[in-house]
């Protein structure tokens, strides 16, 4: 279940290919990250370094070299050392960078200063990601100074570009590999917010609903790919609420925002349920406009339509939806003319999804948004959120915060919702509930 050497191989040289021969491409490891005194948080891989090398270790530099004759793909890396090994465990070392990661030629991440210089020296470009690492950012001044100083006055780059707007585009398609690793991500996360329903019962806290899809994704060897959102009642209407502590109450809604990461690649699912078992009426009203702008969006997740036609039409449902219940004065042109939906649908539909969760790639070109095209996979997720203090509106709606995301993957016919292994009929729902 992970990307072959092969894939990585062909990624390598179709970036080099882009770059041309007079570049040189520097992609450095995502450094560890400490969380309090000697303690780090768990490490993960740089998603460009991942995507081109699959190495799972800090301290590297990976260096693509066009054209050059001892091999184009060069990693520094740390050596293997006993005693280091002993307390942080085995590492993959340079030869092993090269016998299985497929490296053409690896050396100690110690002796960088005093061999990636020459290695540079004569190239017109640098490709990086000049500024997202100010300890990196200095170490690459520092070789530049270096070049100067040789033999007075080495070949320096006279160029640095961002590295992001080639290889950004190109991890904006997914291979099979790379969606094969989705799906399953994809099936791990279903089945976590399938154990979320059954715990939440009345009484309970939302940090044991947490609980719950953390078991089912550690015991199926994923990590969650975010923290999860569980937020019950009032709280659904705070976005990006992630406190998790509140005790879940009869009457009242779950909004639980969850995806798995597999190998780096992620999911991303939502689904809003009764804590109780069933809706009222007035959180079923609201449900079914939100679950009729998501199906009518999905709908728009095809080949050649641009990727701003899945939040359009998601407005125009939700709009006509409120209008008609009452929570929007005058039609649905109106208030989609005036913004006023937005009191209640703040955000947009979706996002690019892979490595991240919020993946690469630029949603517009040359000022157009972006044609869908086969191999793209996004996340669609209207909304809706009634803050619980909004006094223009009837106290019954007042707090009431749903969402509903699946993951889309553009085909070449045209779609594929990777994440239908969750209910999201309101019917449905209510049935798998009755079975707690």
């Amino acid at each position: 279940m992970s990307i072959s050497p092969e894939e990585f191989a062909r990624r390598r040289r179709q970036l080099m290919r882009m770059a041309g021969e007079d570049a040189v491409l520097l992609i450095a490891a995502a450094p560890e990250r400490v969380r309090n005194a000697d303690a780090n948080w768990p490490y993960r891989q740089d998603s460009d370094l991942h995507y081109l090398a699959g190495f799972p270790e800090p301290d590297a530099v990976l260096a693509l070299l066009p054209g050059r004759k001892h091999g184009e793909a060069v990693l520094f890396c740390r050596e293997r050392d006993e005693a280091h090994e002993r307390w942080h465990g085995e590492s993959i070392g340079t030869e092993r960078a090269v016998s299985q990661h497929g490296m053409d030629d690896a050396f100690p991440i110690d002796d960088i200063d005093d061999i990636l210089p020459g290695m540079i020296e004569g190239r017109g470009r640098v490709y990086c990601h000049f500024g997202r690492e100010p300890e990196f950012d200095a170490r690459l001044l520092g070789w530049m100074r270096r070049l100067r100083q040789l033999r007075g006055g080495g070949v320096v780059p006279k160029e640095f570009v961002a590295l992001g707007h080639l290889l950004h585009d190109l991890r904006l398609y997914k291979s099979r590999g790379e969606l094969k690793l989705m799906r399953t991500s994809a099936d791990i996360a279903a089945d976590a917010h399938l154990a979320a329903m059954r715990a939440a019962l009345s009484g309970r806290h939302e940090y044991e609903v947490e609980a719950e899809i953390l078991r089912v994704m550690r015991s199926r060897g994923a990590v969650p790919a975010f923290p999860p959102i569980v937020a019950g009642g009032a709280n659904a209407c705070v976005m990006h609420y992630t406190a998790n502590r509140a005790t879940l109450r009869e009457g009242e809604l779950l909004l639980v925002d969850a995806g798995a990461e597999v190998d780096c690649y992620a999911s991303d699912i939502t689904r809003t349920f009764p804590v109780g078992g069933r809706y009222s009426r007035e959180q079923r009203a609201l449900y079914e406009v939100v679950l009729a702008a998501q199906m009518a969006a999905i709908d728009e997740v095809l080949p050649g339509r641009d990727f701003n036609a899945a939040h359009e039409v998601a407005v125009r449902v939700i709009a006509e939806g409120l209008c008609a219940l009452g929570l929007i004065k005058g039609d649905a042109d109106a208030a989609i003319a005036e913004g006023s939906y937005k009191r209640f649908f703040p955000s947009k539909t979706g996002h690019w999804l892979g490595l991240d969760v919020h993946d690469v790639g630029d949603y517009r070109v040359d000022g157009e948004p972006r044609l869908l095209e086969p191999g793209m996979v996004v996340t669609v997720e209207p909304g809706i959120y009634v803050p619980p203090g909004d006094v223009s509106v009837d106290a019954r709606w007042r707090g009431i915060g749903i969402r509903i995301e699946d993951d889309v993957a553009v085909t070449r016919d045209g779609n594929d919702v990777l994440t239908s292994g969750v209910p999201k009929d309101a019917d449905e729902i209510e049935a798998l509930l009755a079975s707690r």
